[in-house]
């Protein structure tokens, strides 16, 4: 038992390999920590384990289509996944959970996790979002301010690569960006008629982390844009590409699949948690890892689980739980996909490529009292993407010659907008553990209540409206939208569930996100979120993450922790 205990010790532990837990992986080792990364999942080698990556469509037995047995393997992550990336989710049937509401938890368990399906939007967050639960008295104030990020983002995007456009909005900071990815025809013009016809919106590049220009051994993006099947080129950021890849270069890195995480052990002599105890995902025995440091980063829903879990004399409600707040204010971003038009003009223009780029319509509600909105508080903002009409979205007739000359003739222009919008925080939106039914590994089962407010709902219905009235305005025809809005958690932005905040009453992490109760724990991923803005949050986790790394390693090197 004594040599085990040597084999199994390190500095620090990091549970998950996704965008926050590859960063984890990458500071901690470069900081010198010897670290033990666990991924729940099998393992993902940059370019070797991506099958489907330089497929054409006929090579695919029913194209992109998921068979009726794959569908009925996977009836919630089919909702994001298809035949040609299919392998970078679960199959619902193996990992089942509980809906008492109904929400979509996509999850891809393998080393690298959902960065390697991710949509690559990246945004900061702005003084407006850290301040807006102190202003309107949803939630808990922030520990921090965006001066408290403003070097880390920088320091990430350096990092990352993200492409985009200096705009100089207060509410959307710019960052350190490449040339951002050239906007189509179309774009162009929605773009323009926004300028003449609006004095508080504005339509921008998005911004997207694929490399228009070479970095770090990296890319550029190719424009073949089947980024979810795994890029070969390194042309959009995954963990796989680059953070993975620094952290085994450190010689620091121990990285273990198949490790499921059952809790974390808790020492009440120290008062600190001394280790991890995981179940081997095929072998199913349970084994115990130490270290002086732990990050959690196994996504918003596991890592909230795996505290709830970790049930001791000194927590027996979990780990770190003397608040109560674990599990709870669980958000996901309200998402409105499906509003649609189509253009007369620029028939005389197309485009090269298969641009993974968009197009960004940023919050312009309640930010002053000229853009206030009497229907709800906070705000969201619009994404989209203009392309010509093909064959696949149109009715095509004839056959021979005249059938050949319809297919190669592209039709007329459209574009797709769809709403991000902000989620407030809510005690009773929350995940639990169901002890009575177990998974295949004998863990209890996760359970989700989550439901969108009043104010949610009538946030999805003005983006509904707004973007309908921005296409309108542009001259664009038939333009319409899908009523029904994809059900919570379609966005795939969960988060909040064991938030940041001053008071240990009523938060779980300090500013450091370091664990009010158990200070060798820290917790990077979307869990740490005290509110949820209207952008994409994957930049701040990596922010949050290299900053609370910076912290540990300190603390660590001054025998602190």
């Amino acid at each position: 038992m004594e040599k085990q205990t040597e084999i199994h010790k390190f500095d620090a532990i990091v549970v998950g390999s996704g965008i926050s837990g590859g960063w984890a992986a990458k500071e901690l080792t470069e900081g010198g920590l010897k670290t033990l990364v666990l991924e729940r999942g099998r393992n993902v080698e940059h370019i070797k384990d991506y099958p489907t990556a330089a497929k054409n469509p006929w090579e695919f037995e029913h194209g992109p289509h998921l068979s009726k047995k794959e569908l009925a393997e996977r009836p919630i992550q089919s909702s994001h996944c298809d035949a040609t990336n299919k392998h970078f989710y679960v199959k619902d049937s193996e990992h089942p959970y509980i809906q008492e509401k109904p929400f979509q938890w996509i999850r891809g368990y393998q080393v690298g996790g959902r960065s390697l399906t991710w949509g690559r939007q990246s945004y900061r967050f702005s003084e407006l979002d850290f301040e807006a639960n102190k202003t309107d008295g949803h939630g808990v104030d922030w520990p921090i301010r965006y001066a408290d990020l403003e070097s880390w983002y920088d320091y990430v995007e350096e990092y990352v690569g993200v492409s985009g456009s200096l705009e100089a909005l207060p509410h959307l900071p710019d960052g350190k960006f490449l040339p951002p990815i050239p906007m189509n025809a179309v774009e162009k013009h929605l773009k323009e008629s926004m300028a003449k016809n609006y004095q508080d919106r504005i339509l921008i590049n998005g911004r997207v982390a694929n490399l228009t220009e070479k970095k770090n051994g990296r890319g550029p993006c190719m424009y073949r844009n089947l980024c979810s099947r795994g890029c070969p080129f390194g042309g959009y950021f995954s963990s796989n590409s680059s953070t993975l890849l620094d952290a085994h270069d450190s010689g620091n890195l121990t990285l273990r699949e198949n490790s499921v995480v059952k809790e974390v052990i808790y020492d009440k002599e120290t008062k600190k948690a001394a280790g991890v105890k995981i179940i081997d995902a095929i072998s199913k025995e349970e084994i115990n890892f130490y270290a002086k440091i732990i990050f959690l980063n196994a996504s918003a829903i596991a890592t909230a689980a795996i505290l709830l879990n970790s049930v001791s004399e000194s927590f027996p409600n979990g780990l770190g739980n003397s608040s109560l707040q674990v599990g709870h204010n669980l958000m996901d971003h309200v998402v409105n996909e499906g509003t649609y038009g189509t253009y007369n003009g620029l028939l005389d223009k197309y485009y090269e490529g298969r641009s993974p780029g968009t197009i960004y319509i940023p919050r312009f509600q309640n930010l002053t009292n000229t853009t206030e909105q009497h229907e709800f508080i906070r705000g969201y903002g619009i994404q989209g993407k203009g392309s010509r009409e093909n064959w696949k979205s149109k009715a095509t007739q004839g056959f021979g010659l005249a059938l050949k000359q319809q297919l190669e003739t592209p039709g007329k222009w459209k574009i797709s907008l769809g709403g991000r919008g902000e989620v407030l925080p809510n005690y009773e939106n929350k995940i639990s553990l169901d002890f009575q039914n177990r998974d295949q590994w004998g863990l209890p089962l996760v359970k989700v209540h989550f439901e969108y407010g009043s104010n949610d709902l009538a946030m999805m219905e003005h983006m509904t409206k707004s973007s309908e009235e921005i296409l309108k305005k542009a001259g664009f025809e038939n333009v319409g939208s899908y009523r029904n809005s994809p059900p919570p958690g379609s966005a795939v932005h969960e988060m909040g569930t064991a938030r940041m905040g001053t008071d240990p009453k009523t938060s779980v992490l300090n500013k450091y996100n370091q664990m009010h109760d158990v200070k060798n724990v820290f917790i990077t991923d979307g869990s740490c979120m005290t509110s949820s803005g209207c952008q994409n949050p994957s930049l701040t986790y990596m922010a949050i993450t290299a900053r609370a790394c910076r912290y540990a390693i300190d603390q660590f090197n001054s025998n602190r922790i």
